[in-house]
C-alpha cells in the first residue's frame, strides 16, 4: 500500500512539471526546455504597418513611425494606430528661405520659388541646406514686348507692370495695367472732345491742343481749348462807364491769347507780365480823383473779375502774391487732367477767403482752377454811401469799417453755390458794435450795398466773419445809431438856443461899442461871438428845412462854414492865451493875420470839401454833412486839430493860473481861491470850445447821457459867455451902470461926470492893455 502511495506520488511530480516547461510568459518561448525572449519583429515582420519600423524588447516590442510620419509616439500592433505623412510645410518648421514656398511630399518636403522669381541653380525644386536662393526675375527684360504697343514695361521685386505712354491711355481711362489683355490707345480716338474748340495730336510729350480761332488754352499745349469771346467780357453798359485805359488793357489782352496767337508756346513769365500792367493801371485809377460813381465802381469791378480770370490760367506758379500801393492780391493755379478737391484758403491784408476746390473748379473742368482774392486799400472812403437798399433799424445809419475785397474764381456759374465761401473781415476800426456782411449788387440802380445770400456767422471787436451762397466784391458795415429826434432835448434846443442868441447879441454889442475894454483878445471874442450867433441862427430857423434839396445844401455849407470860423476864433483864442500867460508883453495880433486864420482857413476847407464831394452837404433828415459817405469828416477832422491844440493850451493856461493865484493872493483863504481858480477854468473850457468833445462820441444809441452834456453846454454857451466875460467882469459891469443911469436919470451934470468917468477909466484901461495885457 505503501509503495503504491510513493508511485503515484512521482506521477504527480512529472506530471507537475511537465505541465510547467510546455507554458512560457507572453513574449517568451520554449527553447531546450527553457523559456527565452520571442522576438516579433523577425517572426511578425509586418506587425507594425506600413511606414513604420519595429523595435523586439525582452518581451515585448513597439512600433515607430518613420521620419515625416505621424505620430511619433510609441505603439504596438493592439493600438491599430497606423502611419500617415506629417505636412511639415503646414505644421512644422521649414527654411526654403527667401520668396520660396514650401512644397509638401509623402515623408518630407521640398522647396521652390514664388511667381516672379526663379532659383540660383536654374532648377524648380530644391532642398533646404543645397545653399539655393530665389533671384527676381526681369520680365521686361524676358520679354520686351510683354505690355504691347504704346506702353513700357516696368520690373517689380517678383513682378511687373505696363504704363500707357504720353498721350495714350486705356479705355477705362487708367495709365497702368498688370491685364496684359488690356491695350494702349491714343487719347485723341478715345476722347473727341479733349481739345474742345481745336485739334487734338499726339506728340512725343502726349497730346498737343492746336486751338481753332476764337478759342484758347492759355499757351498750355495739353489743356483744352475754350472759347473766349473778348467782346463778351464786359456788357456795353459796363464798357461805356468804366476807365478806357482798363477796358483797352484787358481788350489787349484777351485778343493776344485767343486765335492763332494761342498757338504759340507761351513765354516764360507772361501771365506775370500781364498782372504787373494790370494792377499798376488799376492803382492809377484809384490813385486818381476816383469819385465813387456807383455805375464806375461797378464796371471797375466787372473788369476786375474778368481780368483776375484771364490772368491765373498764364501765371507759371501755382500761388502768387502781389502788394502794391493800393491793392493786396493772392491767386492760387492748379492745374491736372483731374480737379482738385478739398479746401483752400487766400489771404491778403485785409481778409481772409475760404472756400472747396469744387465750387473754384464747377461743372466743366478745363485743365486748370483759378482763385483770386484781391483787397483795395483805401476804397472804402469811396463807397461809403450806396446803403439805400439795406434794410435799417430805426435811427440806426451804414459805415464801412473793412476794406473791400473782390473774389472771383474760374468757375462762371457763380451765381448760386451749392458751398458757401466764407470771409473773414478785419476791422479797421476796433469795436463791439453790430457789423453786417454786405457785397456790391450791381444790378441795383447801377450798383449798391446788398446782404442777400450774405450772413454774418460771428463777430468781435477786431474781426467779422461772414458767409455768402455767391461770388462778388464784400464789405463790412459798422451799423451806427443816429440819436433822433428827442422831446428832450429837442425841448432844450428851442429853449436854450434863443437865450444864447440873446446873450451872443449883448455880448457882440458889448465887445464892439465898449471901448474901454478893447483889446486883441476882445477882438477875438467878438469874432467868436459872431460866428456862434450866425451859425446858431442859421441852425434854429434851418436845420430841420430839408423839403428843398438845394436850399438844404446851402443851409448845411453855412452852417460848415460857420461851425469851423467859430472853432476858428477858438484856436486863436488859445493861441492869444498861451501868448498872453508865456510872453505876457507883445501879445497883440495883427488883425489881418486874424482875420485870415478866423475866416480865411474855414471858407478854404468848404470850398474843397463841396469841390470834392457836393452831395454830401444835406441829409435826408437834417441840412448838415452825412456821415455815410464821410463828409462828416471836413468838420470833425479840423474840429479834432483844434481841440487838441487848445487842450494843451488849457492846460498851461490853468498851471499859470494856479501859480499866479498862489503867488498874488498869499493872504486868501483856500475856498475863496478855489472858486476864484473854478470860475477862471470854466470860462477856458467855454472859451476854447473842449465842451465839443462830448459831441464827438454820440456814435450809437447808447450815448444819450453824452448828447444831453452836449446840448445844454452848446446851447447855454451864449450864456455863459455872456457871465463869464461881461457879468462877472467888474469893466463891464461899470459900463452897464453907467449906461443904465444915463438912462434913468439923464441930468446934465449926470452925462458929464459919466462922460468924463467913462473916458478916465479908458485911458487907464488903455494904459494896462500896452502894458502886455497881463491880467488874464
Amino acid at each position: 500500500m505503501r509503495h503504491a502511495y510513493l508511485l503515484s506520488l512521482g506521477l504527480l511530480l512529472t506530471l507537475t512539471e511537465n505541465i510547467l516547461m510546455n507554458n512560457c510568459k507572453p513574449g517568451y518561448k520554449k527553447q531546450n526546455r527553457e523559456c527565452v525572449d520571442e522576438d516579433e519583429c523577425d517572426s511578425n515582420p509586418s506587425i507594425c504597418g506600413n511606414r513604420a519600423n519595429c523595435f523586439n524588447t525582452d518581451g515585448s516590442y513597439y512600433c515607430q513611425c518613420h521620419k515625416g510620419f505621424t505620430p511619433t509616439h510609441n505603439f504596438t500592433q493592439g493600438d491599430s494606430i497606423k502611419c500617415i505623412d506629417f505636412n511639415e510645410c503646414v505644421y512644422g518648421s521649414v527654411d526654403c528661405g527667401s520668396n520660396a514656398e514650401c512644397v509638401n511630399s509623402v515623408g518630407g518636403y521640398k522647396c521652390t520659388c514664388i511667381a516672379g522669381y526663379i532659383s540660383s541653380n536654374g532648377t524648380e525644386i530644391f532642398y533646404p541646406g543645397q545653399g539655393v536662393q530665389c533671384n527676381d526675375r526681369d520680365e521686361c527684360e524676358v520679354d520686351p514686348s510683354i505690355c504691347g504697343k504704346h506702353a513700357t514695361c516696368h520690373n517689380t521685386p517678383g513682378s511687373s507692370n505696363c504704363s500707357c505712354d504720353a498721350g495714350f491711355r486705356l479705355k477705362s481711362g487708367e495709365t497702368k495695367f498688370t491685364d496684359l489683355y488690356e491695350s494702349c490707345e491714343s487719347v485723341c480716338e478715345l476722347d473727341k472732345s479733349i481739345c474742345g474748340g481745336g485739334v487734338c495730336k499726339n506728340s512725343k510729350d502726349g497730346h498737343e491742343c492746336e486751338c481753332n480761332s476764337g478759342f484758347t488754352n492759355y499757351g498750355h499745349k495739353q489743356m483744352k481749348c475754350t472759347e473766349l469771346r473778348c467782346d463778351t467780357l464786359l456788357s456795353e453798359s459796363d464798357a461805356s462807364r468804366a476807365p478806357p485805359e482798363l477796358v483797352s488793357l484787358m481788350t489787349n489782352s484777351c485778343l493776344g491769347l485767343s486765335g492763332s496767337v494761342s498757338k504759340e508756346p507761351l513765354k516764360q513769365g507772361e501771365g506775370e507780365r500781364h498782372l504787373e500792367a494790370f494792377l499798376r493801371a488799376l492803382d492809377d485809377l484809384l490813385s486818381s480823383e476816383f469819385g465813387g460813381d456807383n455805375a464806375k465802381v461797378s464796371a471797375m469791378f466787372s473788369i476786375v473779375e474778368s481780368m483776375l480770370k484771364l490772368i491765373g490760367p498764364l501765371l507759371s506758379e501755382s500761388q502768387t502774391r502781389r502788394s502794391n500801393s493800393k491793392t493786396d492780391l493772392e491767386m492760387l493755379v492748379e492745374r491736372g487732367s483731374s480737379p482738385p478737391e478739398g479746401h483752400f484758403m487766400m489771404n491778403t491784408s485785409g481778409a481772409l477767403f475760404t472756400s472747396h476746390w469744387d465750387t473754384a473748379t464747377g461743372n466743366n473742368h478745363l485743365g486748370f482752377t483759378t482763385a483770386a482774392l484781391l483787397s483795395y486799400k483805401g476804397l472804402e472812403k469811396s463807397l461809403n454811401r450806396y446803403f439805400n437798399n439795406l434794410e435799417k433799424k430805426e435811427k440806426q445809419t451804414f459805415k464801412i469799417n473793412s476794406q473791400v475785397v473782390t473774389a472771383t474764381v474760374s468757375n462762371k456759374e457763380t451765381a448760386e453755390l451749392n458751398k458757401p465761401v466764407k470771409v473773414t473781415f478785419s476791422h479797421l476800426k476796433e469795436t463791439n458794435e453790430e457789423h453786417i456782411c454786405v457785397f456790391w449788387d450791381h444790378n441795383l440802380e447801377g450798383g449798391a450795398w446788398s446782404t442777400h445770400g450774405c450772413t454774418k456767422v460771428n463777430s468781435s471787436a477786431d474781426q467779422t466773419v461772414c458767409s455768402c451762397t455767391h461770388l462778388s466784391s464784400f464789405a463790412v458795415l459798422l451799423a451806427l445809431y443816429d440819436i433822433g429826434d428827442v422831446f428832450e432835448l429837442r425841448l432844450l434846443t428851442l429853449v436854450g438856443l434863443p437865450l444864447s442868441l440873446l446873450c451872443f447879441l449883448i455880448c457882440i454889442t458889448t465887445f464892439y461899442f465898449v471901448r474901454s475894454i478893447q483889446s486883441t483878445r476882445n477882438t477875438i471874442h467878438l469874432h467868436l461871438c459872431i460866428s456862434l450867433f450866425i451859425g446858431y441862427f442859421v441852425f434854429l430857423v434851418g436845420i430841420t428845412r430839408t423839403e428843398n434839396k438845394v436850399g438844404c445844401s446851402v443851409v448845411a455849407g453855412i452852417l460848415h462854414y460857420f461851425f469851423l470860423a467859430s472853432f476858428c476864433w477858438m484856436c486863436l483864442e488859445g493861441v492869444q492865451l498861451f501868448r498872453m500867460v508865456v510872453l505876457v508883453f507883445n501879445t497883440t495880433l495883427r488883425p489881418i493875420y486874424m482875420f485870415a486864420a478866423g475866416y480865411g482857413v474855414p471858407a478854404v476847407i468848404l470850398a474843397i470839401s463841396a469841390s470834392v464831394n457836393s452831395s454830401g452837404y444835406g441829409t435826408d433828415n437834417h441840412c448838415w454833412l452825412k456821415i455815410e459817405d464821410g463828409s462828416i469828416w471836413s468838420f470833425y477832422g479840423p474840429v479834432c486839430v483844434i481841440i487838441i491844440v487848445n487842450v494843451f493850451f488849457f492846460l498851461i493856461t490853468i498851471w499859470k493860473l494856479a501859480e499866479k493865484f498862489s503867488s498874488l493872493n498869499p493872504d486868501l483863504d483856500s475856498l475863496r481861491k478855489i472858486k476864484a481858480f473854478t470860475v477862471t477854468a470854466v470860462a477856458q473850457l467855454c472859451i476854447l470850445g473842449i465842451t465839443w468833445v462830448f459831441g464827438l462820441f454820440q456814435l450809437n444809441e447808447n450815448t444819450l447821457p453824452m448828447s444831453y452834456i452836449f446840448t445844454i453846454l452848446s446851447c447855454l454857451q451864449g450864456v455863459l459867455m455872456f457871465i463869464l466875460h461881461c457879468w462877472l467882469s467888474k469893466p463891464v459891469r461899470e459900463e452897464y451902470a453907467k449906461f443904465i443911469s444915463c438912462i434913468c436919470v439923464p441930468q446934465k451934470r449926470k452925462y458929464t461926470e459919466f462922460s468924463s468917468n467913462q473916458t478916465s477909466k479908458s485911458q487907464t484901461s488903455k494904459s494896462v492893455q500896452h502894458t502886455g495885457e497881463s491880467n488874464i
